[in-house]
């Protein structure tokens, strides 16, 4: 197939099955048939049968990892909206994403120092609770492997969008605000996608927790050089 051809066809797939797999979610509602897992795990199925590489499959989807971006930045719309309540609550949001953005840094500390990896590899995890434009361009200027940094990005999402509503059921959580900030720090971009499934207030302060969460674990790392002796 001539590459051009197959990159738009890529293109088109991706979008397809995401489409697809969303019509099978509304209908399905358990968590396992989220479109964000149900797409990944096709795409990776037909790209190992019919042996695609990611760099290909990279360079025709290009336009969608481009949009991350904008679609982070238009979280920001609802958060307007709701900004006298998330004044009110300033102390309590900063406090907790405080607290879970410095557990995300030493986890991924831990994990990195438990499975001996290498120093590229430790500065292309830790940033791995904070959105994808985010800890891409964070491990970039790190040096680190901003690809891979994507990859565990991602299996921190779909974790979260898993875990997450069963961390609510089991903690009997009502608050709209506490369901938000879980999942936004949690789970970044994808959680917040799951959030505003929840209602239009748990998608507002999980945009506002995957957005502020992502600028305090920067700080944290950079504050914290004698656990990070790598970077």
């Amino acid at each position: 197939m001539n590459e051009i051809l197959l990159k738009i066809f890529l293109l088109v797939l991706t979008i397809s099955i995401f489409v697809a797999s969303q019509k099978i979610s509304s209908k399905l509602t358990f968590v396992l048939f989220s479109p964000v897992i149900v797409t990944p795990l096709i795409l990776i199925i037909i790209l190992e049968t019919f042996h695609i590489s990611y760099s290909t499959y990279a360079s025709g989807t290009w336009i969608l990892t481009y949009m991350l971006g904008p679609s982070t930045v238009a979280f920001a719309v609802p958060m307007y909206k709701y900004q006298d309540l998330l004044r009110k609550y300033l102390k309590e949001i900063l406090i907790s994403l405080s607290i879970g953005s410095f557990l995300a840094v030493i986890t991924s500390i831990l994990f990195a120092i438990l499975f001996q990896l290498s120093k590229v590899m430790v500065i292309s995890i830790i940033p791995r609770s904070v959105t994808t434009p985010i800890a891409m361009e964070y491990a970039k200027s790190l040096h680190g492997n901003p690809s891979l940094t994507a990859v565990f990005v991602m299996i921190t999402g779909l974790s979260g969008v898993v875990l997450g509503p069963l961390l609510i059921r089991l903690l009997s959580l009502k608050s709209p605000i506490a369901k938000g900030l879980l999942m936004g720090m949690g789970a970044h971009g994808t959680g917040t996608s799951k959030a505003f499934e929840f209602g239009e207030l748990e998608g507002t302060f999980s945009s506002l927790g995957m957005i502020i969460g992502a600028f305090i674990t920067l700080v944290w790392v950079l504050l914290l050089p004698s656990l990070t002796p790598l970077l």
